[in-house]
């Protein structure tokens, strides 16, 4: 499915989170936002998620619009927010049973995703005995459970060792060829260089460069983005 960005802007009282902002992203691709704290990522990726409405704007997965059509838009996607939030006495299995019985998600599936994301032997764990590297594992699991057509995720990459990131980049590699389209912020710019077809800075809530990927020499291209994004942060 196509996703459709046509300029969503979000304004408080007092400041403006995020400026006119549009984006069209096609089935298959992955596009990272990259940016500072404050820069609009997680403000415009709550707002394509459906969990902040926009102050103007719309937002559509194949024409299906988010604000006149909201259930079958949130049936189509699958959101991994920046904090792990869930009641702690939990085990891993019950925390994936409970969001995949919204979708219809078979248990072959969830011990599937238990098992891609190395949690087997933690399955019968409570949360809050996880680390913070398992929480985001799991929060990952929770959004890639009903293989949605779009997957939006923030800052999924936070608390992981190297060990996992290099997993996470080849999960998603592995996902976007199934035509899932993939969102997501990250302060990472190897995993940006790996993974996205498009890079956007971001910066006050406006839409600075957009730089495609041309799909060369992924360290070549991770220091060239460094040195933009240090740039931005100076």
């Amino acid at each position: 499915m196509t996703l459709e960005i046509n300029g969503i802007s979000k304004a408080f009282k007092k400041k403006t989170a995020l400026q006119p902002f549009s984006l069209s992203a096609r089935p298959g691709e992955c596009i990272a936002l990259c940016g500072g704290n404050g820069a609009g990522k997680s403000t415009l990726l709550d707002i394509v998620a459906g969990i902040s409405a926009p102050s103007s704007g719309t937002v559509k997965l194949t024409g299906v619009d988010l604000h006149t059509d909201r259930k079958n838009y949130i049936s189509a996607i699958g959101y991994m927010p920046d904090e792990f939030f869930a009641q702690e006495m939990l085990t891993v299995a019950e925390f994936l049973t409970f969001y995949g019985r919204f979708r219809n998600v078979p248990a072959k599936r969830i011990q599937e995703v238990i098992g891609t994301l190395g949690l087997e032997t933690k399955q019968n764990e409570r949360l809050k005995h996880l680390s913070k590297g398992m929480r985001q594992r799991l929060l990952f699991g929770q959004a890639w459970l009903a293989q949605p057509a779009l997957m939006i995720l923030d800052e999924p990459t936070n608390g992981l060792d190297p060990y996992w990131i290099n997993v996470f980049i080849d999960l998603l590699k592995k996902i976007k060829q199934t035509g899932t389209t993939i969102l997501f912020s990250t302060h990472m710019m190897d995993v940006a260089a790996e993974v996205a077809d498009r890079i956007i800075f971001m910066e006050n809530g406006t839409q600075l460069e957009i730089i495609e990927n041309s799909g060369g020499n992924p360290d070549r291209f991770m220091v060239d983005l460094l040195n933009r994004y240090r740039k931005i942060e100076a």
